[in-house]
């Protein structure tokens, strides 16, 4: 078998005819540099992502937890005369044979056509974007020792993918130095000797490497970036260390699995967040014919995850956070409060997702189905927490617009799925939790949440609270806090005659102490006149107090008008509409003190009349009365 060298060698007189035949497709590989050096420089295409993208598709050995190193150093340890030199380690499985006959080619990449196993390379570009910052990059990794030349070969005119061997400068202590001398070299190192007006350019890219940018990585497990000068007061990068985590897996099926994952950001500064948890729904679905292109041709199902922080985002102090991702973050800022992720067809530089793709036009027409799963998994499938503790899981919902035209038509059809569903909380008074639909349930007053309390810690059942037309919002979700929230999802106040059927048909007036409820309305209803009437229902009891003659005509309205109420309510609760002129003839029956003739009179003039049955029930109904 062949030393790495040997077989470096051979590919120099095979394919590019160095010491050797012509090679005859020499004439070809020409016209592909060509095509490769256009296209390069072409495209605003962002090397790092695309060192990262690499890093993700790589191979790594079993229990090796992945991990890409970033070090930039001014030392020249190539001598190339570099101002800098950015160094990447990667403990990979390291360079095959074959990784480095795709390398010394164009367009004949070994993750070609794999997309369906999670490669995430895009424009088979990859390697060959660090022609952007170094005109010699070098490869160390598996034995092979060699660099590539932007300027073409003297032997063959080929640039850019011609390899040559490397004795020294750098050597492999060389690179120990650099990376710690104490710590085993990752198998696979590339040394990038900088140009000089790409030095700031460089570490301005690594000092703004996003920390969120593994959170939908597969693979790799932690990235650091770090600036190795002999003086560090000459470092200008802003070092970090981003780990992820994955915590447990919480939900799983053929479709959908959940789980937790936990970031991490070690850096100098204490200024920003260091740790953040993210809940990530991931979600198949198939690829609808219409949809299909030849660059996803392969690709069945699209797979969709959401992310939803739990707390502040991490940001290094960046101003914004990216919105959708594809597998790694575009610089697209949605304005939602979680995150996108999918396998967008991006813009060549990698900056947006490309809008008249009719490929991710059918994933954002899935993603309101899997916001919606996600956010009922969040509020309904947590065993055991406490409603109190579930209005926060709506912070998450799309109440801003963005400002993206096609992102508010996600946000859109989340708002109209969302009417459709049972998933806000009611206030029951009971261990069970209750979900209704959003035009269901109906928010209260803050001043009658405080008489509500107050009923509560002098012993009176509100177990009934929600039967009196409407559902009551739960009060841990019934905040001023939430009613941006409450607003997208269409939960409105209750109306002023919910108020007078619940005290009138509740437990609240007999059982409190005297004190004044104001209705929405700002209308007073004094506590002291309702107690003196009440009818309950459920055992067919009328309890009324005894008038106080001596307050004259004022306290006599008051009675007759509470008596008629209740007593019209009592026997019409099922006629809403009959209860108002049966409640006025009732009180002016009583004000007249029920005289049978004037009660009469009354009758025969709005023409009714009382049957056997009437009076059977009456009787039945109030024999306390």
């Amino acid at each position: 078998m062949a030393t790495p060298k040997q077989h470096i060698e051979h590919i120099r007189k095979t394919t590019f005819s160095i010491g050797g035949e012509k090679n005859p497709l020499a004439p070809m590989l020409d016209q592909a540099v060509k095509y490769l050096s256009a296209e390069l420089y072409a495209k605003d295409v962002h090397f790092l992502m695309e060192l990262i993208q690499n890093a993700e598709d790589n191979e790594y050995l079993e229990r090796v937890d992945p991990s890409l190193e970033f070090v930039i150093t001014s030392r020249d340890i190539t001598n190339t005369g570099a101002p800098a030199t950015l160094l990447m380690f990667n403990n990979e499985k390291g360079f095959s044979a074959k990784n480095i006959e795709s390398i010394c080619n164009v367009g004949n990449s070994t993750k070609k056509g794999n997309r369906k196993r999670g490669y995430i390379g895009e424009k088979g570009i990859g390697f060959k974007s660090v022609f952007l910052i170094a005109a010699q990059p070098y490869i160390f990794s598996n034995g092979y020792q060699i660099r590539f030349n932007e300027k073409p070969c003297p032997h063959c005119n080929l640039g850019y993918i011609v390899p040559e061997w490397v004795d020294n400068n750098p050597s492999l202590s060389d690179i120990k130095q650099i990376y710690g001398s104490a710590s085993t070299l990752p198998t696979t190192t590339l040394i990038l000797p900088l140009k000089p007006d790409k030095v700031n350019p460089v570490k301005q890219q690594l000092s703004s490497i996003h920390p969120e940018i593994l959170l939908f990585l597969s693979k790799i497990k932690r990235l650091s970036v770090r600036e190795e000068n002999a003086d560090p007061r000459l470092n200008t990068v802003s070092a970090v260390a981003i780990t992820k985590e994955t915590n447990f897996m919480e939900r799983k099926n053929m479709d959908a699995e959940s789980y937790t994952l936990h970031l991490s950001a070690d850096e100098n500064s204490d200024e920003f967040e260091k740790e953040c948890s993210y809940y990530l729904w991931k979600q198949k679905f198939p690829v609808r014919p219409e949809n299909r292109v030849d660059m996803r041709m392969g690709v069945d199902d699209w797979v969709i995850t959401l992310a939803f922080p739990n707390g502040e985002r991490l940001h290094r102090g960046m101003k914004y956070s990216p919105g959708i991702y594809a597998f790694l973050p575009t610089e697209m800022v949605t304005d939602f409060p979680f995150i996108i992720q999918a396998d967008f067809i991006l813009a060549s530089s990698r900056e947006t997702i490309r809008w008249d793709n009719i490929w991710n036009q059918g994933i954002l027409d899935c993603v309101p189905f899997a916001f919606i799963e996600a956010l009922v998994s969040l509020v309904k499938t947590v065993d055991g927490a406490p409603v109190s503790s579930l209005p926060r899981m709506f912070k998450f919902l799309p109440v801003h617009k963005s400002p993206f035209e096609k992102l508010n038509s996600v946000r859109e059809s989340i708002k109209a799925k969302l009417a459709e569903k049972d998933i806000i909380p009611s206030e029951s008074y009971t261990a069970q939790q209750f979900f209704h639909k959003p035009r269901e349930v109906g928010r209260l007053m803050p001043a009658f949440w405080n008489i509500l309390k107050k009923t509560g810690e002098q012993g009176v059942s509100l177990h009934k609270l929600s039967s009196h037309g409407c559902y009551v919002l739960n009060s841990s979700f019934d905040k001023p806090e939430y009613d941006d929230i409450l607003d997208f999802l269409g939960v409105r106040p209750v109306s002023s005659d919910w108020y007078v059927k619940c005290i009138q048909g509740s437990n609240i007036v007999m059982g409190v102490s005297e004190e004044t409820l104001l209705l929405s309305d700002g209308e007073p209803l004094k506590v002291k006149a309702d107690r003196m009437i009440r009818w309950d229902k459920e055992c067919s009891k009328f309890f009324t107090q005894k008038m106080d003659k001596a307050g004259g005509q004022k306290n006599l309205i008051e009675y007759a008008t509470s008596f008629s109420e209740v007593l019209a309510r009592g026997v019409l609760w099922d006629k809403e509409d009959k209860i108002k002129a049966l409640s006025e003839l009732t009180k002016l029956a009583f004000l007249l003190n029920f005289d049978e003739q004037a009660v009469q009179f009354l009758m025969k003039s709005n023409n009714l009349q009382t049957f056997l049955e009437d009076e059977e029930f009456l009787n039945a109904a109030f024999p306390s009365v």
